[in-house]
C-alpha cells in the first residue's frame, strides 16, 4: 500500500478557477449559471440532497470541490429508465455512486421485512423514491447511460457489502455488491482519503483498473495474487486428522512389514503455526522417505504490508454457514489500519481483493472537512417541502467519528473504524455560531454534540504502539481495557465553553451515551445531567441477560445501576426531575425466552412500559449477523464443534419476544399466557402487583398483531402511569420521546 497523503495537501485540479458552487448542481442551468460546460465527477444518492455535513453526499461533494473539481449531484433519479441519470451529461472523470445515509434495505424494511411506509430522507417523508438495492440499479443504470465510463460505489450500502454477506431479505449469501453493481472500483469506510486519491489520479490519467494500491478500497483481481505478496491461506476450517499415505498395489511390503506407518502431523491453533498440505504424502516414496509439502499461514509482523489473506470463496460461504462464520471472524480481525492484511475473496472465476482499512484522520483533516462551505440547508429545489431527516440534525454537530465499543449488531465499527477521530474544539465552537448566526428556525438550543457514541470525544488507547498493535473487537468488553485513556476531561470543557456562548440556550446530548465510560468520569456526569439534559436521556442496555449480553458485547446491568445512581444523585442537586431511558434490542442471537421473561420482569419492577420496541435486523457484515446466519459464535474460534449461538429465528419467536417487552400490551397477553405456561411460569398468570399477565381479557383486545401502539385513555383520578420508552435503532437523532403522564 502506498502511504497515505495529507487529505488537502494535493494540488488544486485547474477546474478550482471556477470557484465555490453556493450548491452542488442538481440540473444543466445551474451548471451554465456556474459557467461550466460539464462535470468532472458526478454523484448519484438515493437522498434527497441537503448541502449539510451529516449527508454523506454533501462532505464528499464539498471535500471534492475544495480538490478544485466541478461535482454535479443526481438525487433520488427516477431508475426506471436513464434519463434521469443523462441529466448532468457525462463525467470527465467518474460517477460516485451511493444508496445515501441509510441502507436502502434497512430504509425500506423493518426487521420483520415488512414495508415501511415513510423515509426520512425524502421530502414531506415520502416512501418508495428510491429503488431496493439502490447501489446495484443506479450503478447499472449509469452504465447503460454511458457505458464504460468508471463507476466508485461507496457508502454505507457499499461500505458493508464489500465481501460475500448474507442478507437478510432474501435469506441467502450474495457476493459482493462490487460485482453486481458491475462497478470499477469499492470504497468503504467515510472514504474522504480515498475518493481525493482517486480523482487525482484519475484526472492525470491513471485507468481506474491501475488503482489497485490505495487503502479502504475493494476491486476485481484476475490472474492470481500478484508476485512479490505472500498469500496466507484460511479457506477451511476444522483441522484433518490422522492420514496414511494411499496404498500402492504394486509395492512389495515385505521388507516394510514391521515399519511405522508415516503419518502427517496436525496442524496448531488458528494462525499459528504451518499446516501441511493433505497432498503432501503421496506415494512414490524412495526408502521408506515422507516428503511433507507446506504452506504457512503466519508470516512474520514485518512482511504484513505484502500479505493477503485467502477467505472462503463466496461459493464455500453460501453453501457452508459455519465457514461464513469464519469469514467473518477474519474481517473482523483485520479491522486495525495498524496492522490489517490485505483480503481476498473467489467469486466464480474472480477474485474480489479488499485492501486494507484507510488511516484515520487527523484532528486537522477533520476540521478542515466540517468547515467546508455548507449551506446547512436543503436544495433549493425542494421548496417548502420538509425532509424529516433534516429536520432531526438541522442543529446537531459532529464532533468525532469512529466507535470502539464494538457491539456485534452494530456496523459503525465496519464503517467507520474502532479509532474515534477527533475535531478541535475550535472547530466545534465555530459551527456552534455558524448555526446560530445563519441557520433559519434557530432558537438557541443545539440539539447534539456528538456522533456515533456520545462519550468517546478524545479517548485513544494511551500508546500508539499498543493502538497500533491491537486485534481486540472492543475496548470496552469484557471490561474496559487499561490501556484506554477514559479521561473525560476535554469533552467537559467542550461542554462548558459551548453552552457559555452568547445566544446558546442549552445544548442538549441526542447521541447516545456510553454509560460504563461515563461512570469513569463522575465530573462528566454531573456536568451532562445538570446541564444538557432536557428531561431525558437515552442509553441502550439493550439486554440485562448474561446470555445476550456475552453476545453483544454490551456491558452488564450493574454498570446501568451505577449510572443511574450517579444520574439521579446529580439531577437531585439540580433540582431537576429527570428520567433515563433505556433501549432494548429483541430477539437477537443468544436470547432465549427465558432471558425475554426476566427482562419484562425487570421492565414491570422498575416501572417502565415500552412505547415502541425493536427486533434485532441482521444487518450485512455484523457480527451478530453471522451468529445469526450459522448459529456459531464469531468472536471466538470457529469450528463445526465450536459453541452454538441461540438463534430466536421465525416471525412466531420474534413476536414473543417483542410482546414480552410489551407485556403490557393486552393484545400480547393470549400468546404471552400461552408462552408462560410451557415455560412453567403459570405462576406469572394472576391479578396480583406481582403477576405478569393477568387471567382476564379486555373486551376487542387480544386478536391485534404484536405491536399496536394504541393505549387506553387514562381514566380520571388514575395514578400517572408509568414513564414509556422507545428502543429504535434508527440512526436518526433528535427523536422526540413522551413526557410522563
Amino acid at each position: 500500500m502506498l502511504p497515505s497523503r495529507e487529505l488537502f495537501s494535493y494540488r488544486k485540479y485547474w477546474a478550482s478557477r471556477f470557484g465555490t458552487a453556493p450548491f452542488l448542481p442538481m440540473s444543466r442551468e445551474e451548471m451554465e449559471a456556474l459557467g461550466w460546460d460539464s462535470c468532472d465527477i458526478i454523484i448519484v444518492t438515493g437522498d434527497a440532497y441537503v448541502d449539510h455535513p451529516s449527508f454523506g453526499m454533501a462532505i464528499i461533494g464539498r471535500v471534492l470541490e475544495a480538490q478544485g473539481f466541478r461535482v454535479g449531484l443526481i438525487a433520488q433519479p427516477d431508475w426506471h429508465s436513464t434519463a434521469d441519470f443523462e441529466r448532468l451529461g457525462r463525467p470527465n472523470l467518474f460517477f460516485g455512486v451511493t444508496g445515501g445515509n441509510m441502507d436502502s434495505m434497512v430504509n425500506r424494511y423493518t426487521s420483520d421485512r415488512r414495508i415501511r411506509s415513510d423515509d426520512a430522507y425524502t421530502p414531506g417523508g415520502a416512501g418508495g423514491k428510491r429503488p431496493d438495492r439502490s447501489v446495484i440499479v443506479y450503478s447499472q443504470r449509469v452504465r447503460e447511460a454511458f457505458g464504460e465510463v468508471p463507476i466508485v460505489i461507496g457508502g454505507i450500502e457499499a461500505s458493508l457489502r464489500r465481501i460475500a454477506h448474507f442478507d437478510y431479505w432474501s435469506e441467502k449469501v450474495r457476493r459482493t455488491i462490487l460485482l453486481d453493481s458491475k462497478a470499477d472500483l469499492l470504497v468503504y469506510g467515510n472514504a474522504e482519503r480515498q475518493i481525493v486519491d482517486i480523482a487525482h489520479r484519475l484526472a492525470k490519467g491513471t485507468k481506474i483498473e491501475d488503482i489497485t494500491d490505495l487503502r479502504g478500497t475493494a476491486f476485481v483481481r484476475q490472474g492470481g495474487t500478484p508476485e512479490g505478496w505472500t498469500e496466507i491461506d484460511s479457506t477451511s476450517i476444522d483441522e484433518p486428522g490422522r492420514l496414511n499415505p494411499p496404498i500402492d498395489p504394486y509395492l512389495d511390503t515385505t521388507a516394510a512389514k514391521n515399519a511405522p506407518t508415516p503419518t502427517l502431523p496436525r496442524s496448531a491453533e488458528e494462525g499459528a503455526e504451518a499446516r501441511p498440505s493433505p497432498c503432501a504424502a503421496g506415494g512414490g516414496q524412495e526408502g521408506g522417505s515422507v516428503k511433507v509439502v507446506k504452506f504457512y499461514r503466519q508470516v512474520p509482523t514485518a512482511d504484513r504490508g505484502q500479505s493477503v489473506i485467502r477467505m472462503p470463496s463466496h461459493e464455500k460461504v453460501a453453501n457452508d454457514p459455519v465457514l461464513y462464520a469464519h469469514a467473518s471472524r477474519i474481517l473482523h480481525l483485520e479491522a486495525n489500519p495498524g496492522n490489517a492484511r490485505a483480503l481476498v475473496q473467489r467469486h466464480g472465476n474472480v477474485d474480489v481483493w479488499l485492501n486494507p482499512p484507510p488511516i484515520p484522520l487527523s484532528m486537522k483533516e477533520m476540521d478542515a472537512i466540517y468547515e467546508l462551505p455548507y449551506r446547512r440547508v436543503p436544495h433549493p429545489f425542494y421548496g417548502e417541502a420538509k425532509i424529516p431527516a433534516y429536520e432531526m440534525i438541522r442543529f446537531s454537530i459532529a464532533i468525532q467519528r469512529g466507535c470502539f465499543g464494538g457491539c456485534t449488531f452494530c456496523s459503525i465499527t465496519e464503517h467507520e473504524g474502532r479509532i474515534i477521530q477527533n475535531r478541535s474544539e475550535n472547530s466545534i465552537i465555530k459551527e456552534i455560531e455558524e448555526i446560530r448566526d445563519s441557520v433559519p428556525g434557530f432558537t438557541g438550543v443545539i440539539s447534539d454534540l456528538g456522533g456515533p457514541t456520545a462519550n468517546m470525544y478524545r479517548l485513544a488507547c494511551k500508546s500508539p504502539k499498543i493502538e497500533s498493535a491491537c486485534r481486540k473487537p472492543s475496548c470496552v468488553y469484557p471490561g474496559i481495557c487499561p490501556n484506554l485513556n477514559t479521561d473525560h476531561t476535554p469533552l467537559i470543557k467542550l461542554y462548558q465553553r459551548a453552552r457559555s456562548l452568547p445566544g446558546i440556550k442549552k445544548i442538549l446530548i441526542g447521541s447516545g451515551v456510553r454509560y460504563d465510560l461515563a461512570v469513569e468520569s463522575p465530573e462528566y456526569v454531573k456536568e451532562l445531567v445538570q446541564h444538557h439534559v432536557g428531561g431525558y436521556l437515552k442509553i441502550a442496555p439493550e439486554a440485562i441477560g448474561e446470555g445476550p449480553l456475552s453476545k453483544m458485547m454490551k456491558p452488564g446491568v450493574g454498570s446501568y445501576y451505577k449510572f443511574k445512581e450517579l444520574f439521579d444523585k446529580y439531577s437531585k442537586e439540580a433540582g431537576k426531575e429527570q428520567y433515563l431511558i433505556p433501549y432494548f434490542i429483541a430477539a437477537h442471537p443468544g436470547t432465549t425466552d427465558e432471558d425475554m421473561l426476566e427482562l419484562a420482569l425487570w421492565l414491570k419492577k422498575n416501572g417502565f412500559r415500552a412505547d415502541q420496541v425493536q427486533a434485532f435486523l441482521p444487518s450485512p457484515m455484523a457480527t451478530a449477523t453471522a451468529m445469526w446466519h450459522s448459529g456459531k459464535n464469531p468472536l471466538k474460534k470457529v469450528t463445526h464443534a465450536s459453541e452454538e449461538v441461540a438463534i430466536p429465528k421465525g416471525l412466531k419467536v420474534r413476536r414473543l419476544h417483542k410482546a414480552f417487552l410489551r407485556y403490557h400490551d393486552a393484545n400480547n397477553w393470549p400468546m404471552l399466557r400461552e408462552a408462560l405456561r410451557r415455560m412453567g411460569r403459570a405462576d406469572l398468570i394472576g391479578n396480583g402487583k406481582h403477576h405478569l399477565v393477568p387471567i382476564w381479557q379486555p373486551a376487542g383486545t387480544g386478536e391485534a398483531h404484536e405491536g399496536r401502539r394504541s393505549s387506553p385513555a387514562p381514566k380520571g383520578g388514575a395514578a400517572r402511569k408509568p414513564m414509556k420508552f422507545r428502543t429504535q435503532h434508527t440512526g436518526l437523532k433528535g427523536v422526540k420521546l413522551p413526557k410522563p403522564g
